[in-house]
C-alpha cells in the first residue's frame, strides 16, 4: 500500500473513532417529552429514624416524587436517597440549576447535603464520580468530610437504635412517644448499617427551650433548608479535595441528611424531600 495512502486512512480512521468517542461522552438531550423532575429511583438507604417503616419512610415513599411532587424521609444522619433525570441537567453559567423542595418552616430546616454525577460513561448507572456541593457551611467549624456512622439493629426492635461515628463518638436515635414503631429500616437484612458522607455543623439547632426547639437555616446549598425550596448550583460541585470542578452537567443526583442530631421530644433531625427539579424545564 501508498505510504501516503496508509497514512490518510490511518488519520480518517482516528478521527471518527474519537468523533465516535466523543459522542458517547455529549449528554442526553433536552426532548419535548423531558420531565422537569426526577424520574429514576436508583437507591433510598434511609439512616434509622421515627418515620422509617411508615409511609413517609418507605420506598413508596421514596418513589412518590418521580415525576412529581411526594415527600420521602431520609432518616437521621448518613441517610440518603439517589435519583436520576431522564435528560442531562445543564450547568447554566451563574445560574441555579436545580430546586429541591422539602417540608422546612420558617424555624425549623433539616439540611440534607447534595451530591451530583454526570454519567461520564454513559451506561445510564450511577456509577462514575459524585461531587459534594459545596454549600454555606462547607469547610467551616464543625463541618467535617469522610465522616462514618455505623448504626445497630435495637432488641428489642422497637428500642432506640445506638450509632458510633469514625470520630469516637457515640449516641441514639431515640424511640420516641409519637412513633412506637421499630426505626431501623425493616428491609435491610444486615444488623449494622453503616453510612459515609459529610457531616454539617449542628450550630443552627436551639434546644434551650424544649418547648420550642428551632433549627434554622443555613444560607444555601441544602436541602430541607428553606421554605420555599432551595436552589442547587452544579458550579458549587467539589471533587474530593474540596477542589472545584467544572461539571457541563448531571444526570444523577444524592441528598444525604447532614446533620446528627437528637433533639428530644422533637426526634432526630432528618432531612425530607418532596421534589427535585430541573429549574431550566420550569415554566
Amino acid at each position: 500500500m501508498n505510504t501516503k495512502h496508509y497514512l490518510s486512512i490511518t488519520l480518517l480512521a482516528s478521527v471518527l473513532w474519537f468523533g465516535c468517542k466523543k459522542d458517547r461522552k455529549i449528554e442526553t438531550p433536552v426532548v419535548p417529552e423531558s420531565n422537569q423532575f426526577v424520574t429514576t429511583l436508583i437507591e433510598y438507604v434511609p439512616a434509622p429514624g421515627q418515620f422509617i417503616n411508615l409511609s413517609l419512610g418507605s420506598m413508596e415513599a421514596a418513589k412518590s416524587i418521580l415525576g412529581k411532587e411526594g415527600l420521602v424521609s431520609l432518616g437521621a444522619w448518613g441517610g440518603y436517597i439517589v435519583l436520576g433525570f431522564d435528560h442531562t441537567v445543564l450547568n447554566r453559567k451563574d445560574l441555579a440549576d436545580l430546586i429541591i423542595k422539602g417540608n422546612a418552616s420558617p424555624n425549623f430546616a433539616e439540611p440534607g447535603i447534595v451530591w451530583v454525577m454526570k454519567d461520564d460513561n454513559k451506561n445510564g448507572k450511577a456509577d462514575d464520580t459524585w461531587y459534594e456541593i459545596a454549600g454555606s457551611e462547607f469547610g467551616k467549624t464543625g463541618y467535617l468530610r469522610n465522616y462514618e456512622v455505623t448504626y445497630t439493629r435495637p432488641v428489642p426492635s422497637t428500642g432506640d437504635v445506638t450509632w458510633k461515628d469514625n470520630q469516637g463518638n457515640t449516641g441514639v436515635v431515640s424511640a420516641n412517644t409519637f412513633h412506637s414503631q421499630s426505626y431501623y429500616p425493616d428491609w435491610l437484612s444486615n444488623t449494622e448499617l453503616t453510612l459515609k458522607g459529610s457531616v454539617l455543623p449542628s450550630t443552627n439547632i436551639n434546644m434551650t427551650n424544649p418547648a420550642m426547639i428551632t433549627s434554622t437555616p443555613f444560607a444555601s446549598g441544602y436541602a430541607d433548608n428553606t421554605v420555599d425550596g432551595d436552589k442547587i448550583d452544579i458550579a458549587k460541585a467539589v471533587d474530593k479535595d474540596g477542589k472545584t470542578v467544572a461539571l457541563s452537567g448531571i444526570d444523577f443526583i444524592k441528598i444525604q441528611t447532614g446533620i446528627q442530631a437528637n433533639m428530644n421530644a422533637v426526634g432526630e433531625l432528618s432531612t425530607e424531600i418532596s421534589s427535585v427539579t430541573d429549574l431550566s424545564l420550569v415554566k
